[in-house]
């Protein structure tokens, strides 16, 4: 067994109603809250109301989208200014993302670009991140126990991350309850995106046994939760079972990296006002496409192609399913789940070449599990246009 190392938050509550055990554990963080908000409006009053009678003080900042530099910075100086000693976020992986990287701006002077990888100088956090509690009110992006905040510049077109251990949460809470009135769209896509994290850290360059117990376990939930969230999403032990998913491929996507779709989400992020989760299902189906004949052709032996197969086994519930099997299991889940194609957000064949170009120097492709040529992601890019 290759040796490993694995972090996450340093305290994981998971089940129904357990959102409301959050003032009482904020309580013991500190007496004045920065609450970056999103996620549904009953959830968020009622948390504030219960904050307020624990003692603690709160001041909200929206989270309007994906955050922007410029957010980061202001809402990083109204923290300070309103002297915060804890940062608690609620809402889908845009108000985690902010709320983590405000944590961490509220213990280290300076400007985010000063940390930020890629655009930024990529220095080290000098201090570890204020307390930290995530409260995820989608199943999808596992937000809430990884280490870094992803951040867009819109004046560059391009996504980066703030990253350290120093950002992992306190406390993330994972209450499938609030999960309940999602909208069949978002519950798709995000639902979609979840999966994503578990297919590419189990077929990544990183991969440990620890990590491939969750992607396992994730990937068998998600195949029977997504379709039936999808149908009913009244359903609360599919809604439990993607909180779940969703939760081991944050854990798994932490501690083993991801890969080529998420190596292209980020530019096409940056560049296209498209939801993150919906990019990656309309992805997903082509890149597990492009790495197959990758590996195929130029690394026969690799230990991929047989974690490729296991995904289609755990996908189709078939013993004796092939890899191909797999994808056909994902195509057939994103035109039921309606999931719409990349030209929808604007892009074209006229912006391939620059995502292309961008998408091969991203981070995430680092660990996917075979290095897909500039070609490889131009035709991966024009298969997701169309599909």
């Amino acid at each position: 067994m290759l040796a490993f190392d694995f972090a996450t938050a340093a305290r994981i509550r998971f089940g129904e109603g357990a959102v409301r055990e959050v003032p009482a554990a904020a309580a013991a963080f500190g007496s004045r809250a920065l609450i970056v908000t999103g996620g549904p409006p009953e959830t968020r009053e009622s948390l504030l109301t219960g904050l307020r009678r624990r003692g603690v003080e709160c001041v909200a900042l929206a989270a309007k989208g994906e955050p922007t530099l410029e957010f980061v910075r202001s809402g990083a100086e109204q923290a300070r200014a309103e002297r915060c000693d804890m940062v608690i976020a609620i809402g889908g992986g845009s108000a985690i993302d902010a709320g983590q990287a405000l944590a961490a701006l509220l213990t280290n002077q300076g400007d985010p670009l000063d940390y930020l990888e890629v655009i930024g100088a990529g220095k080290p956090l000098a201090r570890p991140s204020a307390p930290f509690i995530a409260i995820p009110t989608t199943a999808g992006t596992g937000s809430e126990v990884t280490r870094n905040a992803v951040v867009a510049s819109p004046e560059r077109g391009v996504k980066a991350s703030l990253r350290s251990p120093w950002m992992l949460p306190a406390l993330t809470v994972v209450d499938p309850e609030i999960t309940l009135s999602l909208p069949p769209a978002v519950s798709a896509s995000t639902g979609l995106d979840a999966l994503t994290q578990l297919i590419e850290p189990y077929v990544s360059s990183r991969a440990n046994a620890m990590t491939d117990l969750y992607c396992v376990e994730g990937i068998r939930t998600a195949a029977w939760a997504l379709p039936r969230v999808w149908r009913d999403g009244r359903d609360r032990e599919a809604r439990a079972g993607m909180a779940w998913a969703s939760l081991l491929g944050g854990l798994s996507l932490a501690n083993a990296g991801l890969g080529a779709v998420h190596g292209i989400a980020a530019p096409l992020g940056g560049m296209f006002p498209a939801p993150h989760g919906a990019v990656c299902a309309a992805l997903l189906p082509h890149v597990m496409r492009a790495n197959l004949q990758a590996l195929k052709e130029r690394a026969p032996r690799h230990s991929a192609l047989v974690r490729y197969e296991e995904v289609a086994r755990l996908l189709t519930g078939s013993p004796h399913a092939t890899a191909e099997e797999g994808i056909d299991w994902v195509e057939s889940s994103c035109r039921e789940f309606q999931i719409p194609p990349l030209r929808n957000y604007g892009v074209s064949e006229a912006h391939i070449e620059e995502l292309a170009e961008k998408a091969s120097r991203a981070s995430s492709m680092k660990t996917n599990p075979i290095a897909l040529t500039i070609d490889e992601l131009r035709r991966t890019l024009a298969e997701s246009l169309m599909a």
